[in-house]
């Protein structure tokens, strides 16, 4: 993966491009001291004046509790903070991208132009909704795949040149450049169904396959769909994408609407980092560009992969004969047994008196 193939598929790359294909979203800057907290780092300057950080030593050095935990490294509004309503002209496609609104708490308008992707991710669960900007703080903070951004995606391409990055590091004292990282915003429908979004493989800017997207589940009125849903994307494919993204290998998800329109949800490279849900990245190098595009998804309970859920480990999902949450029980369950034991023993022996 080279570098320019990574930067396409930034959604601040694309997303003028395809505008009026995917769904109205709010980009909001990400400056350097707010990137150092989602990683965890320190403050640059926590305490710049040296008058200041000599008596903050002489404080430290009084203070017998040394248990004291450490100040936060970046304050956060209440998380009870609303994220402010936009105005409707802020929701006009057409002026989004000029408008300084974050995204609304979220309607249950069903106009069906309206409807856009939650926030981050379609198969996302309820409690991931952000009303505030404490919510998504806390939850990019906790994101792996955020933190893989920020720190690991660039490095990873193979012509990568750290003294010459396109954009800057977060974890450089030395960086001051806000503008390269942005944090895309969408509001949150619960209109939309997870079973409708799909990953598309394109090999030399040919469509090759099509996977479900959410792995995680089996959705019986895709069988009878798919055929019709693949046609769309097709058409979709060969009409918008290919013609307009400048990549040769990459992939892309789509939410297929109601009506059968295709809406673009974003881009990410080509093998790397991205998963290839109910594909194997071996046979999807080794597929040819042919007329025949294959789409795969789940045939029955039995496929579901609860391990391609990004936001959950596989073992917190398994509760299978012999998973850890199998051994937990039962040592939860002998526990309770052994508990219970030693205090009827301790009742009987204490009526001898």
């Amino acid at each position: 993966m080279l570098v320019e193939e990574l930067l396409r598929c930034q959604i601040r790359e694309w997303y003028p491009i395809f505008k009026t294909h995917t769904f109205p979203t709010l980009f909001v800057p990400l400056p350097l001291p707010f990137r150092r907290y989602l990683l965890g780092l320190p403050p640059l300057n926590p305490n710049p004046n040296p008058i200041n950080a000599i008596n903050a030593i002489n404080d430290d050095d009084d203070d017998d509790d040394d248990d004291a935990p450490p100040p936060p490294l970046f304050l956060l509004p209440r998380s009870s903070t609303p994220l402010p309503r936009p105005s409707p002209s802020s929701l006009d496609p057409l002026s989004l991208l000029d408008s300084s609104f974050p995204p609304s708490d979220g309607g249950d308008d069903d106009d069906g132009d309206g409807d856009a992707p939650s926030f981050p991710e379609l198969e996302a669960a309820v409690a991931l909704r952000c009303a505030s900007f404490a919510d998504a703080a806390l939850l990019l903070r906790a994101s792996d795949s955020a933190a893989h951004d920020l720190s690991l995606a660039l490095p990873s391409c193979s012509d990568y040149d750290p003294r010459n990055p396109p954009g800057d590091d977060a974890s450089s004292p030395s960086s001051s450049d806000d503008d390269f990282y942005y944090l895309a915003l969408r509001r949150w429908k619960p209109s939309l169904r997870p079973e409708m979004e799909f990953r598309c493989f394109a090999r030399r800017r040919r469509l090759v396959a099509v996977s479900q997207r959410d792995a995680t589940a089996f959705y019986p009125a895709l069988l009878d769909r798919r055929r019709e849903i693949l046609a769309a994307i097709r058409s979709f494919f060969d009409g918008v994408v290919a013609p307009r993204f400048a990549s040769q290998d990459y992939t892309v998800d789509v939410y297929v609407m109601r009506d059968m329109r295709v809406k673009i949800v974003d881009f990410n490279p080509w093998g790397a980092f991205t998963l290839p849900l109910l594909f194997t990245w071996e046979e999807l190098e080794e597929m040819k560009e042919t007329e025949e595009v294959e789409i795969r998804v789940l045939e029955s309970q039995c496929g579901v992969r609860p391990g391609l859920k990004t936001a959950v480990p596989y073992d917190y999902l398994d509760t299978g004969e012999g998973s850890g949450w199998d051994q937990f029980l039962r040592n939860a369950e002998e526990e309770i047994r052994r508990q219970a034991q030693n205090s009827q023993n301790s009742d009987a022996g204490a009526g001898d008196y």
